[in-house]
């Protein structure tokens, strides 16, 4: 799985994941964020899947990192929501597992996953089910207007 920064350009998920431990260790008295979200835009054929890992430093600015690829864009329009959240969970799991060899940050680096979903429009029927999926594997979720990760970074790579 390739991801892409800004910054530092194609990284593996190992680079990306030693890329975020540096901008931790840079300033490690700042408390910081985790943040994983996926968001996706039908095609005639295909979707476009982006997840986005977000790194904020709280107050204090943030890096982000985003992955792309497509699917068959064969499923109805909550199941690839459904798909999003699966999505985000997935690297937010390969993102705890290494996290939890991090013996002085694994207890302070806070991971949310952000879903987009919201009160307003089509997504507010699933909001119980796909914020369950989230707090049931263990992470914090946000969903509109606060899932930024979701629905402004993601968003943004999906076209």
């Amino acid at each position: 799985m390739k991801f892409i920064s800004p910054t530092d350009g194609s990284l593996s998920f190992n680079q990306t994941y030693q890329t975020i431990m540096r901008f931790v260790r840079e300033y490690p008295d700042n408390a910081y964020k985790l943040i994983i979200g996926t968001d996706s835009q039908p095609g005639s054929e295909e979707a476009s899947f982006v997840t986005a890992i977000v790194i904020y430093r709280i107050g204090r600015g943030g890096r982000f990192f985003y992955h792309r690829d497509t699917a068959p864009d064969r499923a109805g329009f909550k199941q690839r929501i459904f798909y999003e959240v699966s999505r985000s969970l997935e690297v937010a799991s390969k993102l705890t597992g290494m996290l939890a060899e991090e013996e002085e940050l694994n207890e302070e680096l806070e991971i949310e996953i952000h879903v987009d979903v919201g009160e307003k429009g089509p997504t507010s029927t699933i909001i119980k089910e796909v914020v369950g999926m989230v707090v049931g594997s263990g992470y914090d979720a946000l969903i509109k207007p606060e899932a930024y990760a979701a629905s402004s970074v993601a968003d943004k790579f999906t076209r």
